[in-house]
């Protein structure tokens, strides 16, 4: 990612991060249509935050029609899906903890590596589609309400604990997934 930000990375560096957030995307909105009647996880759930079709069309656009035969996820990537899987299944507080680890990390600093991936690829809203929120008109106040429903959840303490460490959970398992990039970067 670094090296993506600062121009150094290469359209294949950046075809490799798109495909594997393919993967974890294809996960997290599977997960969210199995808890949209969830109590808790109901409230975080919404459309405008849906980045799978985004995804799709960017893979196809940066890849080709054939694009799902050409990518299969790291190691790391597989591991993040199972988690997601697993907890988004059973555990309303899991799932937001991902929901909230992936999607307020697209609306903050997703919005911006959006940008430079335009410049640094001269791409329009091909390639980058993933990145535009285009139903969400101030990023900045979703970001707060969605806060504000995080602050009002009806956890207990040790609930609330569970869920911070799931968050923890979340950004090793996107450190991961950094690092095995690099490294299979380094291999090609």
């Amino acid at each position: 990612m670094a090296d993506l930000l600062k121009g150094t990375g290469s359209r294949d560096d950046y075809i490799a991060l798109v495909s594997q957030h393919y993967f974890i995307y294809e996960a997290l909105e599977a997960a969210g249509e199995r808890m949209r009647r969830d109590p808790v996880a109901s409230v975080f759930i919404t459309d405008k935050l849906t980045r799978l079709p985004a995804l799709e069309a960017d893979l196809e656009f940066l890849i080709g029609e054939n694009w799902r035969d050409e990518i299969e996820p790291l190691p790391s990537t597989q591991r993040y899906v199972d988690r997601i899987n697993e907890v988004g299944a059973v555990w309303a507080g899991g799932f937001i903890a991902h929901h909230y680890t992936r999607y307020l990390g697209d609306l903050s600093g997703g919005i911006f590596i959006g940008r430079v991936m335009q410049r640094r690829f001269g791409f329009e809203t091909n390639g980058v589609g993933f990145y535009l929120f285009d139903d969400i008109a101030d990023p900045g106040a979703f970001k707060d309400v969605y806060r504000e429903q995080l602050d009002s959840a009806p956890w207990d303490d040790a609930e609330r604990e569970r869920v911070i460490a799931e968050v923890l959970l979340a950004y090793r398992f996107n450190t991961e997934l950094f690092e095995d990039l690099d490294r299979a970067r380094s291999v090609a």
